[in-house]
């Protein structure tokens, strides 16, 4: 099975000249690296080659690498039912350059890319509607950076006095603890609590 995807990959790199950096077996499945500039040229010869027929778009997501010059990877997965095989593909970029949109090939890639968007925020040229899809309405920043906090920049709240939720910057109402994640049967040494004073060691 191996030898055979290689194959594939060596095939579909042969047709497509210096469109595909890299070809990896990975989980038992092609993965393909990809010229940004050539992305949607591969996702379509995928789609349309008979020795492929990789046309059922199964997922879209965007990978944050912050250590990395183009920090995300935008990784794609394909089902070709008539020849019983995925793939995955890959193509990389940065904040500011965005990835030619996939929704004239697939119309299903239309929502994953407002995904990525929304969330790790990787921009893609070409869609038709590229706006959040699961954060609110001026919403600062995209939750699934790795350099996004956790706590957020600001949180909801109910104005009983203006009588709508507004926001407001995050305040944490106590300091991070540290936890010993001690069973309490395994004997940890806890100070006393107030209450346990009648207790007595034996």
């Amino acid at each position: 099975m191996d030898s055979e995807l290689k194959t594939l990959g060596e095939a579909i790199s042969a047709a497509l000249p210096g469109a595909i950096t890299k070809i990896a077996l990975d989980f038992g499945e092609l993965t393909l690296e990809v010229e940004r500039a050539r992305w949607v040229e591969t996702v379509r010869y995928l789609h349309d080659a008979p020795d492929c027929l990789f046309v059922n778009f199964v997922d879209l997501c965007g990978v944050d690498y912050p250590q990395r010059p183009e920090r995300f990877e935008v990784v794609v997965h394909l089902l070709s039912p008539r020849h019983n095989r995925r793939i995955r593909i890959k193509t990389r970029t940065d904040e500011a350059t965005p990835v030619p949109s996939l929704v004239g090939v697939f119309k299903s890639a239309n929502w994953y890319e407002r995904e990525a968007y929304d969330l790790a925020g990787v921009l893609f040229s070409g869609h038709p509607d590229l706006r959040r899809l699961l954060t609110d309405y001026g919403f600062d920043g995209h939750p699934l950076r790795k350099d996004f906090p956790m706590t957020g920049y600001v949180e909801l709240w109910y104005d009983d006095e203006q009588k709508r939720c507004v926001y407001k910057p995050v305040s944490l109402s106590q300091e991070f603890r540290t936890f010993d994640f001690l069973s309490p049967w395994e004997g940890p040494d806890y100070p006393t609590l107030p209450g346990d004073e009648k207790a007595t060691k034996a």
